[in-house]
């Protein structure tokens, strides 16, 4: 099929697509339709009053005992002595009082201890994500498996930690204790971390992983502030729709990488094939599969807690379609299934849904993931080598097709199906993000580049113990 042929296929599905709010078969007006009944209308009012609250998670302990202050008080409300003025006592009123009072702070630290332990479960989700889903999914190549889930180790070991010791040192933002929401924002930065490492892998030696890790926190760390944390004052603080991070995380990392690979890719790489066999892909698709099944915790984590069903059910259809159209797009555009696009695009509604998954509706999540999956199935076909051919540069991985594209469709798409969006400050958000990865990015590939580089790319040999192969 040629290239004219394809995008006039993609231009009619995407136009029959959007054609069906007017079919009355999607509910429009920015996500505000999700539900008309009281009790869904008071909760998405009340989560609507900041969108900071999706990443300082520290708040939805406070906010859910603000809500259960009324019950509190009805439970141990002491019905008072009718006495004559004169004859009434201050004393055991004060004293009634007192004793309510110290109830429902008990009530509420007992609250706020159950709702840390609830951020728990979705930490270890997130965390089955980072070393089993990207571990596993970068093992494609053929040869370069143990380097892979190795770098993948190394890379979350550094991350995690260093990112919440500069949180406690108020280096960027305002200090901030230990606490397990912390912890999660620190995963999404290992997050980010492992989409910039899918760009160079297999060209790095592993001590300059290490390196690349402990730049890259405080570059992520930057744009972090500037974006949720009115940092410079660029961006009003919660301002900004990104509440699984399709800006912050997703495209961040993807041009991170990109940066990199500027400057880490050597004129041998554009010779050397990047081989994967039968074996390799199953591994990789396990990997997908991980992430799949994970990627609602990913997205539901920091959202207010009456959103986060809204936000996972979301996530879920989202993925939904772009396995679909990852299906759909690679049958149709290759002439037989690509196990790489099923492995890859096919996460990509995770991607652009991050953004909007909790303000808008289940049917928009359908949309926005099925034209996701397209666009990123025709990233790896046919713009991949175009780009690669710009930058001078080998994407390993592809993470401008799954994480790049998908991410900035995600941002921008939050403008039409997402409530309570500034199209002005979501457009400068995609831009700024842009150029901070971009920048550090490019800084950091300078600097690694003055370590050398790897003399045998996509190869464990080289630095691994490699037990011999038996035919």
């Amino acid at each position: 099929m040629s290239f004219k042929k394809l995008l006039n296929w993609y231009v009619i599905v995407c136009i029959g697509l959007l054609c069906l709010p007017l079919l009355g078969l999607v509910k429009t007006g920015y996500g505000s339709a999700i539900n008309d009944s009281p009790t869904n209308k008071q909760l998405l009012n009340h989560a609507q009053q900041s969108n900071n609250e999706n990443w300082d998670i520290e708040a939805t302990a406070e906010k859910t005992t603000d809500l259960l202050r009324p019950r509190i008080e009805l439970i141990n409300y002491q019905a008072p002595n009718v006495e004559l003025a004169s004859e009434q006592e201050i004393t055991p009123s004060k004293a009634g009082t007192a004793h309510s009072e110290e109830q429902g702070k008990e009530l509420s630290s007992l609250m706020h201890d159950f709702l840390e332990l609830t951020k728990y479960g979705r930490s270890i989700h997130v965390m089955a994500m980072l070393m089993v889903g990207f571990g596993f999914l970068m093992v494609f190549v053929k040869r370069y498996g143990y380097g892979a889930v190795t770098a993948t180790y190394i890379a979350v070991s550094i991350v995690i930690p260093y990112y919440m010791f500069l949180k406690t040192q108020g280096i960027f933002g305002e200090p901030a204790e230990l606490k397990m929401d912390r912890f999660i924002l620190a995963e999404f930065c290992a997050a980010s971390i492992l989409i910039a490492m899918g760009a160079f892998l297999g060209r790095l030696k592993m001590s300059q992983y290490i390196i690349l890790a402990l730049m890259f926190v405080p570059s992520y760390m930057i744009n972090e502030w500037i974006m949720l944390e009115n940092g410079m004052g660029i961006i009003p603080k919660g301002q900004l729709i990104d509440t699984g991070g399709s800006i912050v995380i997703h495209q961040f990392g993807a041009y991170f990488g990109l940066g990199v690979i500027v400057r880490m890719t050597s004129k041998e790489d554009f010779l050397k094939k990047i081989d994967s066999d039968k074996i390799s892909n199953q591994f990789s698709m396990l990997g997908s599969m991980v992430l799949w099944i994970f990627w609602p915790s990913f997205c539901s984590a920091p959202a207010e807690i009456s959103r986060m069903p809204l936000a996972a059910v979301n996530t879920v259809l989202s993925l939904c379609a772009a396995t679909v159209s990852t299906y759909i797009a690679s049958a149709m555009i290759r002439k037989k299934i690509a196990i790489e696009d099923m492995a890859n695009a096919a996460l990509a509604g995770g991607v652009a849904i991050g953004s909007a998954c909790a303000h808008t509706t289940p049917q928009a999540s359908l949309i926005i993931g099925f034209i996701a999956g397209i666009l990123s199935v025709c990233g790896f076909a046919l713009i991949q080598p175009l780009i690669q051919k710009a930058l001078k540069g080998i994407d390993t991985c592809g993470v401008h097709n799954l994480h790049g594209m998908p991410g900035i469709f995600g941002g921008l798409a939050a403008i039409f199906a997402a409530q309570g969006v500034v199209p002005g400050l979501q457009i400068k958000g995609v831009l700024i993000t842009f150029v901070i990865a971009w920048i550090t990015g490019l800084a950091s590939g300078t600097i690694v580049s003055l370590f050398g580089y790897r003399k045998d790319s996509y190869n464990d040999a080289v630095e691994f113990i490699v037990e011999e192969e038996h035919h």
